[in-house]
């Protein structure tokens, strides 16, 4: 596309409209003027980013390696995960927009109607209205530090932001057309804080005044609300992406989230939301919003397993070596690797880099195990806890730290794995004695091995006692038991 500058100095570029093969995306400027739908392929290298890399450098003085070795946290390796939330994102934008094609005439007079109503102040956001929007809601979630945002501004990126359209089809349409606008989720969860936030961003890309014109009244939420559909429509805004959704107030979320899925209801402006886990339970709580996510895009982005893909991304940065005796990667590598970050991919990066830097300075200039295991227990202490707790698959470890709570993909929410205490008629379970008075002492009466699953507790508890182990040891051993002694030495609650 070729560039043009507005007023303020902002980079756009000028609308070029392609046929495409779906027919309801024709006829409608603002998706034609995006660009062409990618295969898998091309989704691929459009993700990739490759850095500049010679052998002979690893020649130079360890002074400048140092330097060269920062060049491994701007490579992007693009993973299977990267091509459905490339696709997701796409599909948002350009399903949104069917319902908003600025030449229907449903669409136009929905507009100038409640332009009338916004203006005159009698625009009620309860409102039923003829207009049926397409848009729908996306859904990121993942551990920190799995690459969710970076992914994110990657696929935007090759979306033009601001797209000028002066003719269509042979009709004057002089336009501005904003694909796509990334907030952060406010801290206070207020309505009021996001709308604020969105005008600045619209008037810092297009030049407006937005800002001025709402902060000098003290608009309500419904307000603010209608205003932000008008200036949504004026400007054709294709997406709005909501990141951080983990930092929102609990306590103020179901306001804001009926805020936003009025925004999606009244104006068919779609929604991506994003977050760690600690957000998930947002959705859940609020059935309007879960039922916008619902079969609409809701990707679940856990740390990686150590698996093929694993091996994959370590062996696209293996080759960024920069010591002077370079090593093979190996799969004694790949799993000391996947020990020490549990393919959390932040961690992955960190710690290749980080064991170049030990190696290149300390003159020994070349990977081993041994350094390995080193760098890691130095410049990982602070994540420690949390690595063991997700290594050790303990979910009652794993849930005090809720950016990296694992959530399963068949069935949403990873539930906490209890022992069966009930029992069941002509079949072997533990039992509970109700004549002991501690509960946490449970009598084994007799089990059933084999019918039990590896993680179920109570086979753990058969297989103890078959060693002579206690119930009590056998879960202390295996990090079931946690330590409560913080708690008894005198701590003031």
């Amino acid at each position: 596309m070729s560039k043009i500058f507005l007023p303020n100095g902002m980079e756009a570029s000028k609308a070029i409209y392609s046929e495409l093969p779906i027919f309801e995306y024709n006829s409608n400027p603002y998706i034609q003027a995006l660009p062409q739908i990618k295969n898998k392929e091309e989704i691929i290298k459009s993700l990739m980013i490759n850095q500049p890399f010679d052998v002979n450098e690893r020649e130079f003085d360890s002074s400048i390696r140092v330097h060269l070795i920062q060049r491994i946290y701007k490579v992007f390796l693009a993973l299977p995960i990267h091509v459905r939330v490339w696709n997701n994102i796409n599909t948002l934008i350009r399903q949104g927009y069917v319902a908003r094609n600025p030449f229907s005439k449903e669409y136009k007079r929905f507009v100038n109607e409640t332009g009338k109503q916004i203006i005159n102040r009698t625009f009620d956001i309860n409102s039923r209205s003829s207009f049926r929007t397409t848009a729908s809601c996306g859904l990121l979630v993942g551990h920190s530090g799995m690459g969710k945002s970076t992914v994110t501004n990657l696929t935007v990126s090759c979306i033009p932001q601001i797209i000028c359209h002066n003719e269509y089809n042979g009709m004057n349409f002089n336009q501005i057309q904003l694909s796509w606008l990334k907030l952060e989720a406010p801290f206070n969860s207020s309505p009021k804080s996001l709308a604020h936030q969105f005008f600045i961003k619209i008037d810092e890309l297009l030049g407006t005044d937005n800002f001025k014109r709402s902060v000098s009244r003290n608009l309500s939420t419904d307000s603010m609300m209608s205003l932000i559909g008008k200036v949504a429509n004026n400007v054709g805004l294709g997406m709005l992406i909501i990141d951080e959704l983990q930092h929102l107030n609990r306590g103020g979320t179901s306001q804001i989230m009926n805020f936003l899925v009025s925004l999606i209801n009244l104006f068919g402006v779609p929604i991506l939301f994003i977050g760690t886990p600690a957000s998930y339970d947002i959705f859940q709580s609020e059935l309007r919003i879960s039922r916008r996510v619902t079969g609409n895009g809701e990707i679940i982005w856990n740390n990686m397993n150590n698996d093929e893909e694993f091996s994959l991304l370590l062996k696209g940065l293996w080759r960024y070596q920069w010591t002077r005796k370079p090593v093979a990667l190996t799969d004694e590598i790949v799993n000391l690797f996947y020990y020490f970050t549990q393919g959390i991919s932040d961690l992955v990066v960190k710690l290749f880099v980080n064991c170049q830097y030990v190696a290149i300075t300390t003159g020994k200039e070349e990977i081993t195990k041994e350094l390995i295991a080193k760098v890691a227990e130095q410049e990982f202490r602070l994540m420690k806890p949390m690595i063991e707790a997700i290594r050790s698959g303990n979910t009652y470890k794993i849930q005090q730290y809720e950016d990296i709570r694992r959530l399963d993909i068949n069935n949403t929410v990873e539930e906490e794995k209890k022992p069966n205490i009930k029992t069941v008629k002509n079949e072997k379970s533990i039992v509970v004695d109700k004549k002991e008075k501690n509960p946490l002492i449970n009598k084994i009466k007799s089990i059933k091995v084999k019918e039990l699953n590896d993680d179920d507790l109570r086979k753990l508890v058969h297989e103890g006692g078959l060693k002579g182990k206690s119930p009590y040891n056998i879960l202390n051993e295996n990090e079931y038991i946690d330590d409560m002694s913080y708690f008894q030495d005198g701590v003031e609650l």
